[in-house]
């Protein structure tokens, strides 16, 4: 699905837009720098992913994730309804295909939150439209402390989430940009300046080519 969608911009350039793809460990801040990207970006859409997993206390259906059952997510996954699924500590995870079209049609950029496996699924189809960035903890032991400090999991859930991150952080070398979250507010402001960096690379400028003939011709 490499969709190319057009913004305007100065000069009477357009930009050609972007899917900005994050994926993380469970627990890396992947989320809340993905909330703040798009507090701050009122020109990003965040696609909604669905889920079979069951919603936490801090989350809201239709918000942070589409809570749906397992036999009407299969339903969407074999009729071609998603962009991309995943398994992921026994919960399927998906992006519904009609909302990224429609955003895409409307000419604005967007953010997917998800897991390395969705995120190559999307490599698959749409390499070009997409800039990926993959969140690092700072540590193991960080990541363990902020899993306990979310207070969302029982136990056993986060001992599977730290076992799965081993394996989810050996998919860091397929990413375009790694971000080592240390600091929350570094973090973002790294994040925001490969979003700002990637909408102004010369690919993504449809007519630079007419516009800089049209400068040279132009008499002094």
């Amino acid at each position: 699905m490499a969709t190319k969608i057009h913004q305007p911009m100065t000069a009477g350039i357009d930009r050609r837009g972007l899917m900005l793809v994050m994926s993380s460990p469970s627990g890396a801040g992947k989320s809340t720098l993905a909330r703040n990207l798009l507090r701050d970006e009122p020109a990003l859409s965040l696609s909604v992913s669905v889920t079979t997993r069951e919603r936490r206390g801090s989350e809201i259906d239709g918000k942070d994730y589409h809570f749906i059952s397992q036999r009407d997510f299969k339903i969407m996954r074999d009729n071609g309804g998603l962009l991309e699924w995943a398994e992921v500590h026994g919960n399927y995870y998906g992006t519904p295909l009609e909302p990224v079209q429609q955003a895409m049609s409307e000419g604005r950029d967007m953010l997917f939150d998800i897991d390395w496996q969705g995120a190559l699924q999307m490599f698959d189809t749409a390499r070009a439209d997409i800039v990926s960035i993959f969140i690092l903890p700072p540590s193991m032991a960080e990541l363990q402390s902020r899993l306990v400090r979310r207070a969302e999991d029982a136990p056993d859930v986060i001992a599977k989430r730290l076992e799965n991150s081993r394996t989810e952080m050996q998919h860091w070398s397929e990413y375009d940009y790694i971000i080592v979250n240390d600091d929350l507010d570094t973090s973002f402001l790294e994040v925001l300046s490969i979003l700002k960096a990637e909408r102004l690379r010369r690919d993504r400028r449809v007519g630079l080519h007419d516009f800089v003939d049209g400068l040279l011709k132009q008499s002094i």
